[in-house]
C-alpha cells in the first residue's frame, strides 16, 4: 500500500515470472493463475454499470418527464453505489469526478459463492 492509502496494482504487461505477479491468496501449483494466463481474455467485451439508486414509477408518469425533471431514488446523498459486471454485482464504490469528468473508485469487492 502506497502513503496515500491506495493499493498499487501489478503491471500485466511486464513478464509475470517475478515475485511480484505471486498470487498469495492462491496455492501454488498448477490450479495458481498469473497475468500471462489471462491474456487470451483481454479482448473479451463486458459490459460495466454503475448503479446510483432505484426509482418506480408508472408508465404515465414516466412520459411526462421532461429536461430537468428529478427523481428521488432509493439510496442516500453518499451511500455507496453498486457496481456490475454482465449483470452480476461485484464491487460497490463511490462517484468521484475525474478531471471534470464522473467516475467510479471501487470501495469493496463483492466475492461470490461458486456453485
Amino acid at each position: 500500500m502506497s502513503d496515500d492509502g491506495k493499493v498499487s496494482l501489478p503491471d500485466l504487461n511486464e513478464d509475470a515470472t517475478g515475485p511480484e505477479m505471486a498470487v498469495a491468496s492462491e496455492p501454488e501449483g498448477p490450479t495458481s493463475r498469473i497475468a500471462g494466463d489471462l491474456e487470451a481474455v483481454f479482448d473479451v467485451p463486458v459490459q460495466v454499470s454503475a448503479v446510483l439508486g432505484r426509482a418506480r414509477m408508472e408508465i404515465g408518469d414516466l412520459l411526462k418527464l421532461g429536461p430537468g425533471a428529478v427523481l428521488e431514488l432509493d439510496r442516500k446523498v453518499g451511500e455507496a453505489i453498486d457496481i456490475y459486471v454482465n449483470n452480476r454485482l461485484v464491487a460497490r464504490g463511490e462517484v468521484v469526478l475525474v478531471e471534470e469528468k464522473l467516475g467510479v473508485t471501487m470501495t469493496e469487492i463483492i466475492r461470490a459463492e461458486r456453485t
